[in-house]
């Protein structure tokens, strides 16, 4: 073979080897995450303009360090303080598109529930759809986030440091509150926190007993009668939901109620509580404080 065509072929295999390597340093440098859809998704950088439709996924991204990628959020993130500034897209069922495509995001973060994906999607937005309803979901997402975001030392430190406070917020149970049977009240219809949520595994973490079993969901509409049959040593809810009980019918028969043995959350306490996110070992805290101030002298059944 001629030497020119020698060195043509050489050349053809040179570029060849060049256009796989160049391939795969950027199949390498891609990051892929599957959503609670099933669905992959792939980053070749990090985002960087971030929409949040869900606060337990807002509070996440600034608690790994990433709240100046936002640009938006639902109307019910609130903390930390920084995103009461950022525009507010609307809620669950009546999320602004037009502005938040105007906004141009890299990553809309949204729960599985929320209706208006298709349409993102079909705008060519980048959608990852995320919910917690566990504590190993909870885990789940944040290390999810971790890996988009390109912060996965912060994500496992956010880990370590939530299950080491909740390890210190068990010990300030006192053992006369041990196995106490407690109803926890997501919403007055009544919602409770079942013992598959991740309120009731955590009230199991502080070595508490719900008197919702796992086989009516983690989060199941209950019959009031059921709580009136189950008489709880323990109610814990929202303030204002505490303060109605009594009022409910057969409600003002339950211990709990007659002798005081309840925790009712302040606002922000309660968002602590119900929102599957980085901020669990303090809700294990708020849990724990307002169970050891219970008068003293019940006797668990």
């Amino acid at each position: 073979m001629p030497i020119k065509q020698i060195i043509l072929c050489l050349s053809l295999v040179l570029l060849s080897l060049a256009d796989l390597t160049s391939v795969s340093a950027q199949e390498l440098a891609e990051r892929t995450v599957t959503d609670d859809r099933g669905k992959p998704i792939s980053f070749a950088s990090p985002p960087t303009r971030i929409v949040s439709l869900l606060p337990s996924l807002t509070e996440t991204v600034c608690a790994l360090g990433a709240c100046d990628r936002l640009v938006g959020t639902d109307r019910f993130s609130n903390w930390p303080m920084h995103v009461s500034n950022l525009p507010k897209l609307g809620g669950l069922q009546d999320v602004q598109v037009e502005r938040l495509y105007a906004l141009n995001p890299d990553l809309v973060l949204l729960a599985t529930s929320h209706r208006v994906i298709d349409r993102l999607e079909s705008l060519g937005l980048t959608v990852v759809a995320l919910e917690s309803r566990s504590l190993d979901d909870i885990e789940r997402v944040t290390n999810i986030l971790g890996s988009v975001l390109e912060l996965e030392s912060e994500a496992n430190a956010m880990l370590a440091s939530t299950e080491l406070k909740i390890s210190n917020a068990a010990e300030l149970v006192s053992t006369q509150w041990q196995d106490a049977r407690v109803y926890f009240e997501i919403a007055s219809d009544p919602f409770a926190a079942g013992e598959t949520s991740f309120i009731g595994e955590l009230l199991g973490a502080l070595g508490l007993s719900n008197i919702v079993p796992s086989t009516l969901g983690p989060f199941p509409k209950l019959n009031p009668e059921f709580i009136v049959r189950e008489n709880p040593d323990i109610i814990l809810g929202s303030e204002t939901a505490i303060d109605s009980m009594s009022t409910r019918p057969g409600w003002n028969t339950l211990d709990a109620l007659k002798n005081q043995y309840t925790c009712g959350f302040k606002i922000e306490q309660f968002d602590v509580i119900a929102r599957p996110g980085p901020r669990l070992g303090e809700a294990a805290v708020h849990i724990a404080q307002c169970i050891s101030n219970l008068p003293s002298g019940k006797q668990t059944q």
